[in-house]
């Protein structure tokens, strides 16, 4: 929908993944994806200043290539999946910083609990594909501290470290197309 002053660009889900990453036992990394999650982009200038951005993900969704991992992050324990089924980030400002580089600020709920995220994105640029569809591109990066949200879970080893990391690196490539 193209209106006087706002472009609707609808997520291409086929061309864009959502990751996250956070340290396991302090040592090493684990990553995970949500397999099904769904964005739009409100843009309300030529060059998306000001943009508004809506996100959500199914929490069911998670994988990080282990079923028993997955389930756990689905329990009550990390996302409560039954009680919160998905998470929301609302864009507050979309700010350019120059040479397509933005400030995406806006809202992130998770498990129930709100809060306040700055995530920095990257114009991948614009194209229209062999059919005919206008598509956009972006890169998202950004990190979280997991007990800000509610997921609190943890376990110490014996040697006394912790079994997950309290900080959490989000990833996105993303394509939208002209709707």
């Amino acid at each position: 929908m193209t209106t006087q002053n706002q472009t609707q660009w609808n997520l291409d889900p086929t061309h864009s993944e959502i990751q996250f990453k956070v340290k396991h036992l302090v040592i090493s990394t684990v990553t995970g994806n949500f397999n099904s999650f769904t964005a739009a982009i409100h843009q309300t200038s030529e060059n998306w200043e000001n943009s508004q951005i809506e996100f959500t993900a199914e929490i069911n969704s998670i994988d990080t290539n282990n079923t028993d991992r997955d389930n756990h992050l689905k329990s009550a324990e990390f996302f409560d999946a039954e009680q919160f089924p998905t998470l929301n980030f609302k864009s507050t400002s979309f700010l350019s910083k120059g040479n397509n580089k933005f400030d995406l600020t806006g809202d992130l709920t998770i498990k129930g609990t709100t809060n306040t995220i700055t995530l920095a994105a990257e114009l991948g640029g614009e194209m229209v594909d062999p059919w005919g569809n206008h598509k956009v591109g972006f890169e998202i990066n950004g990190e979280i501290v997991r007990e800000e949200f509610g997921l609190t879970w943890n376990a110490v080893t014996e040697a006394g470290g912790v079994v997950v990391g309290p900080v959490v690196k989000l990833h996105g490539n993303v394509q939208f197309v002209k709707g």
